[in-house]
């Protein structure tokens, strides 16, 4: 009796020290950045291929959390027409479980972004968007806890804070630093519970980095840098999938959950998978209306304009880094069409991303695929010193690629980029005379650098000669330069000339 007695008391004393272990997995399928509605020319991204991507994971059953990192109601040649209508439809055929926008979600204004995010059948988080009265905008929320397979999984997300520079949000909104206001959720959730705390962001790779090495966040999920990243530290995790949907991105996370003496423990590690797209059959219902759009699209764009005798290259890395042949044709046209001294656009507004050979034919298309963006072509007065420092705004962040870059007509200039941003300008001639800091030019450049987009603030209070009301788009106005003269043959001719 006294023996069974001390058994049971053992065996109690082993089960209040026993550990109880269980496994749970979790994937978090990321896309951002969709620009074009249709697969590129390798097979390669495009809303089918992404819907089906979804509904194979999703059908695979277990925890899926789909993420959309933002950017998708614009630049695009439809979105140019429709403001982004194409893109909310064709998403909502599989909806992301998250969206977070982006920059280009207020590119055509306050209104648009409004409607458009109200369309989406996703739940919409920004903790660091704000209304004019600093509170939460109408639609949106901070974050978000979400419980799958028993563990409480917080979800924070961050739009980009540099969104008033970049696009066209009006004043009635409000952008918080991206980094502080994520790690500031990040700690609020894990108050409320949240064992696994993630960041859906739409910020640049600095910023990513920031909050990898800042550790409040276990998984961020990012958008905006269109390349595809993963990384790990051993604490959080970072993964950014390839733009228009050409390799989507999903995040394998298990987690060992531990229970020891009534207390509970988690650890977990990423296992990243990549999916490329071009191995991926469309999803039927999709494809069905994407074969709507590009018919829609072929019936008012497959018109030709006229025809480069000479080779044009407008792939992301040269227009935002070097002097472009197309650039040239563009700021020609700019100039030539409203009668300026000389033209200066940046080479982030240029995004057809393509190769042109000799001799192509080019369409409405391809020219609203360069200039998507519906910018038009404003006519200002400024000063020489005006123009130096419109320069070297566009040449100081060219190591990161930046939209700001220059692309120019009737200026030649010489830079160093060796030396510190600032001063990187050596020296700008207009008309074969050095630029006169204290003499008046008249400048064409899009709407948006004048209200002080990509850093161009200095242009913000020049006297503005040829007005918004009065302008042209300036898609209209190179197709117009081209179908004068029906061919051309622009070059890269020494317009800017770098040392680096």
């Amino acid at each position: 009796m006294r023996k069974t007695l001390m058994a049971a008391l053992l065996a109690t004393a082993m089960l209040a020290t026993e550990t109880l272990a269980e496994k749970v997995n979790i994937t978090f399928l990321l896309t951002s950045d969709i620009y074009e509605f249709d697969a590129n020319a390798q097979g390669r991204g495009g809303f089918a291929r992404l819907n089906s991507v979804v509904k194979s994971e999703r059908g695979r059953g277990g925890h899926v959390i789909y993420a959309h990192a933002g950017d998708m109601l614009s630049p695009s040649l439809l979105s140019g027409i429709d403001k982004g209508a194409n893109t909310v439809a064709l998403l909502n055929l599989a909806p992301p479980d998250y969206f977070v926008p982006g920059n280009h979600e207020f590119d055509f204004g306050p209104e648009i972004f409004r409607t458009r995010m109200k369309g989406l059948k996703s739940r919409l988080l920004a903790a660091n968007l704000r209304d004019g009265k600093g509170k939460a905008v109408a639609g949106f929320a901070d974050s978000h806890i979400v419980e799958r397979g028993g563990v409480k999984i917080g979800i924070v997300g961050i739009t980009e804070d540099d969104t008033p520079e970049l696009s066209s949000p009006g004043p009635g909104y409000n952008f918080l630093p991206a980094v502080e206001t994520a790690e500031e959720a990040a700690r609020d959730l894990r108050k409320q519970g949240a064992e696994i705390v993630v960041g859906i962001t739409h910020s640049d790779r600095a910023q990513d980095f920031a909050m990898v090495e800042g550790h409040a966040l276990d998984l961020v999920l990012s958008g905006h840098d269109h390349n595809l990243t993963l990384y790990y530290d051993g604490r959080t995790a970072l993964a950014e999938a390839m733009a228009d949907a050409a390799y989507v991105v999903a995040v394998d996370v298990s987690i060992d959950i531990q229970e020891k003496d009534g207390k509970r423990s988690l650890t977990w590690f990423p296992n990243f998978r990549v999916i490329d797209t071009a191995t991926v059959t469309p999803d039927p219902a999709t494809q069905a209306e994407v074969d709507k759009y590009n018919a829609t699209l072929s019936k008012e764009l497959d018109i030709v304009v006229g025809t480069s005798t000479t080779a044009l290259d407008s792939r992301k890395a040269l227009v935002r880094g070097a002097e472009t042949a197309i650039g040239n044709l563009i700021t020609d046209a700019m100039r030539a069409s409203v009668g300026a001294d000389m033209a200066l656009t940046n080479g982030g507004g240029i995004r057809g991303n393509k190769e042109y050979a000799a001799g192509a034919v080019l369409t409405r298309k391809d020219i609203f695929a360069e200039l998507p963006f519906g910018g038009k072509t404003v006519k200002i007065e400024v000063t020489g010193e005006t123009i130096w420092a419109a320069l070297e705004n566009g040449f100081s962040e060219v190591e990161k690629g930046s939209g700001r870059f220059p692309q120019v007509s009737g200026l030649v200039v010489e830079a160093d980029f060796t030396k510190p941003a600032g001063t990187r300008v050596i020296s700008v001639m207009v008309a074969n005379n050095p630029l006169d800091k204290a003499a008046t030019y008249t400048l064409a450049t899009n709407d948006y650098m004048q209200g002080g987009g990509d850093g161009y603030f200095m242009f913000r209070q020049a006297k503005v000669l040829i007005d918004t009301l009065a302008a042209k788009l300036m898609a209209s106005e190179v197709m117009d330069y081209i179908a004068a003269s029906k061919k051309l043959a622009p070059v890269v001719e020494g317009r800017i000339k770098v040392k680096i």
